[in-house]
């Protein structure tokens, strides 16, 4: 809408333009033809003889120089005297034929018209007070001069109007003019705007697509710091712990051939069980353990389960009230927990774990604890953020929960790790 009624406006300034235009181009001539007609029609009766033959002279000079003014007013700038000339001989010679007849006001009538547009912004002033001289004149009863003192009184009063006229619409000009250039300086300045605009949405429209980029490579990586995860959680710990059942396989197949079968059978378990995981981890769908028990369930069978598979005592406690949980929560806190124990059972030489989940209000809290042989966490590699495995792996996976992993322990005094995610209820 806004640019139809633009459109509608630059064509009626377009159409008002060329309408001026026709009128400085024809009207001159139709005034004079007017005057000169109306003139001659009452000649006999308000004219001389004098002055019906100053007036056939000078009215052949006022078309010439009109034609004059019709040749040479569209050529390219370089006579800045013409106009100027032009209005001033016009001007004169529209007094002197009103002197003669009034009615030859209607031809100087265009000094009112055409004085801004001719001469400078002083000089405009003094060309429509000398028009206002010439109509005053032609109105005051007598033409010029005046006869009597009612005459000159008409004339000091019309002058005196007219003046005001012609000063009153100077200030009217001077402040439209005013208001043109700063419309203009609006414009400029709004065309400035849509320029700075126009850079500003390429800009943004550059940054959109490198926050795509960037966005995707970021999603990139975090895809394949899940996965490695993942593998490092299931198909790495399984692997280890069937080599560990093999290992007992192979050291006891010929001693107790029946003991050798059950840790064969546990190795066996361990690869489906390891095969199903690294599946359900490439689809991104939760823990098998999860995908029919809730996490305090789940939890207590995966610590049975490694405490059989290892030989160490393992105990699993629930505090609190138990709450359905986010399935992204839940398997965060499960695979740190299989982490945690693996590590126990890796590197610790524990004989006792306890494993302990709370749900305390607005958070849940995994402690894992063991009596072995501790480390000293200063001694570790700095925490950098990134997913890696181990307690970097326990970590970052607690940080995309908005979590956090502590781990306490010293040499010969065991281990304790504790981690804390926001309780965000099952959907």
């Amino acid at each position: 809408m806004g640019t139809g009624r633009t459109g509608r406006s630059t064509a009626a300034v377009t159409t008002a333009e060329q309408g001026w235009q026709q009128f400085f181009r024809y009207g001159p001539y139709g005034l004079l033809g007017l005057a000169t007609v109306v003139s001659a029609m009452s000649a006999d009766l308000i004219m001389s003889r004098t002055g019906m033959y100053v007036a056939g002279a000078l009215v052949p000079v006022a078309l010439m120089l009109q034609l004059w003014w019709s040749r040479i007013r569209h050529r390219p700038a370089g006579r800045s005297w013409a106009p100027s000339v032009y209005f001033v001989v016009r001007t004169v010679l529209a007094f002197v034929l009103t002197w003669s007849n009034p009615f030859f006001s209607m031809f100087a009538l265009l000094g009112y018209f055409d004085a801004a547009r001719l001469l400078s912004k002083r000089a405009a002033r003094v060309g429509m007070l000398a028009t206002a001289v010439t109509m005053a004149g032609s109105q005051c009863g007598s033409g010029f001069p005046p006869d009597t003192l009612t005459n000159w009184t008409a004339f000091g009063i019309l002058l005196a109007l007219h003046s005001t006229l012609v000063l009153v619409f100077a200030q009217l000009d001077t402040r439209q003019a005013e208001q043109a250039r700063t419309q203009l300086d609006t414009i400029d300045e709004l065309e400035s705007a849509n320029a700075r605009l126009e850079q500003a949405l390429a800009e943004n429209a550059g940054l959109h697509a490198q926050l795509l980029v960037q966005a995707r490579e970021a999603g990139v990586a975090d895809e394949r710091s899940r996965l490695a995860a993942e593998i490092h959680d299931t198909i790495a710990q399984g692997l280890t712990g069937i080599i560990a059942q093999l290992q007992v396989v192979t050291s006891t197949t010929e001693s107790d051939p029946a003991l050798a079968r059950v840790h064969l059978d546990r190795a066996a378990a361990l690869a489906r069980h390891s095969l199903g995981e690294a599946r359900r981890s490439v689809s991104n769908l939760v823990p098998a353990a999860l995908a029919h028990d809730d996490l305090p369930e789940a939890l207590g069978k995966t610590v049975a389960s490694w405490a059989e598979r290892t030989g160490v005592r393992a105990e699993c406690t629930v505090t609190g009230t138990a709450e359905p949980l986010h399935d992204e929560v839940g398997a965060t806190l499960l695979r740190i927990a299989e982490e945690a124990l693996s590590n126990v059972g890796r590197h610790s030489g524990a004989t006792r774990v306890g494993v302990t989940l709370s749900f305390m209000g607005d958070e849940v809290t995994l402690d894992v604890r063991d009596d072995g042989c501790g480390f000293d966490p200063v001694a570790l590699p700095p925490y950098r953020g990134s997913d890696g495995f181990g307690l970097g792996g326990m970590r970052a996976r607690a940080e995309r929960m908005a979590g956090a992993v502590v781990v306490e322990s010293e040499p010969g005094n065991g281990a304790a790790v504790c981690a804390r995610v926001p309780l965000v209820p099952q959907r």
